[in-house]
């Protein structure tokens, strides 16, 4: 594992939808790499002193997004570490720019119906608190799977262990890193 830590020269952020696995799986994966692991969600939420949640609320989802945007450019500092992202964070361009040019990539691509079953587990995602649980994942998979898709690196996730999904993330990065 010392090997691909010392190849590593700039941060690994997974990106996808929400309840894909990107926290859970970022702080193990940061585990297994010896890495710092940041969850962008926490930290948004440390700096404004209240939940992602009422900030997206309170502002709107544009006015969240730049706030997001700002934060993850701070996060991408040239420190080697596991970020995991927020599901909308990827879909804004400038965003998604700037994590292709200065991180990699990871696309944690979950089914709708785990997606949906890891999401109900809690109220706290503002897009999923009206309507279908289910058919809103499924239009958000419609539209953000092909800007999700402009990662560097994409690995299935479902229902199978995280420790699968975590060693699935170290091959696909020391192939990429190889080319």
């Amino acid at each position: 594992m010392q090997k691909l830590t010392d190849k590593l020269d700039r941060p690994i952020v997974l990106v996808g939808l929400m309840g894909a696995g990107k926290s859970t799986v970022g702080r193990r994966l940061a585990k297994r790499l010896g890495l710092p692991f940041v969850d962008s969600d926490t930290e948004i939420e440390e700096a404004a002193g209240t939940s992602t949640a009422d900030l997206f609320e309170r502002y709107g989802e544009n006015d969240f997004r730049d706030g997001e945007r700002r934060l993850v450019a701070r996060l991408i500092d040239g420190t080697v570490r596991v970020i995991a992202t927020g599901g909308g964070a990827f879909v804004d361009p400038g965003t998604r720019q700037l994590l292709n040019e200065r991180a990699i990539t990871v696309w944690l691509d979950a089914p709708v119906d785990v997606l949906a079953e890891r999401t109900g587990r809690r109220n706290t995602r503002p897009l999923l608190r009206t309507g279908d649980r289910s058919a809103t994942l499924a239009r958000l998979a419609e539209q953000r799977h092909p800007l999700y898709a402009e990662a560097h690196i994409r690995i299935r996730s479902g229902d199978g262990a995280h420790s699968n999904v975590v060693e699935a993330i170290v091959s696909a990065i020391s192939a990429h890193l190889d080319k």
